[in-house]
């Protein structure tokens, strides 16, 4: 990825992709305005170079019966490598911590969690998460509603030094 710039074209299959995952490589072709063949090789390269990293679907997940979001600020007693590689492998072996991101200031780690209701996400936060090693400060908010959730980077920005406006 280092040092690639990305031309109109990529920045607009990228932007498609993001906005339909699904859509077959005629379609992409079309709506970016190129044949299919070198269409499917743009995609594979962005592929190859990280720019896409996955493909997946969105699920919803009060459908499916998780109806408590809840955001967790996790202080560490120990910020030493080891302890935080350690941290992140927990939150990554427990099924209810959906992101884990460490930050930078006074917390060391934010966690968006999913659970059926309050008590799985209390069971989980007193018997798994405070209760874990290393573990100091935990506080959370509960999430009322959700204003927006947009998955990857908004392109209409078009200011980014990776992506030239060719």
């Amino acid at each position: 990825m280092a040092g690639h710039k990305l031309d109109a074209i990529d920045r607009m299959i990228l932007a498609e992709l993001q906005s339909d995952g699904r859509m077959t490589n005629v379609e992409l072709a079309r709506r970016v305005g190129i044949s299919a063949p070198p269409c499917l090789r743009r995609v594979r390269t962005l592929e190859e170079q990280g720019f896409i990293r996955d493909y997946h679907a969105v699920v919803d997940p009060r459908s499916l019966g998780f109806e408590v979001r809840v955001f967790a600020l996790v202080g560490l007693q120990s910020q030493a490598e080891t302890d935080l590689s350690a941290f992140e492998g927990r939150c990554r072996d427990w099924p209810l911590v959906r992101e884990c991101h460490m930050l930078n200031g006074e917390v060391d780690f934010l966690l968006k969690c999913v659970a059926p209701d309050l008590s799985t996400f209390q069971a989980f936060l007193t018997s798994e998460l405070t209760s874990a090693p290393n573990v100091a400060s935990v506080k959370t908010s509960l999430v009322i509603r959700c204003a927006k959730d947009e998955p990857g980077v908004p392109f209409d920005m078009g200011n980014s030094p990776r992506i030239s406006r060719g």
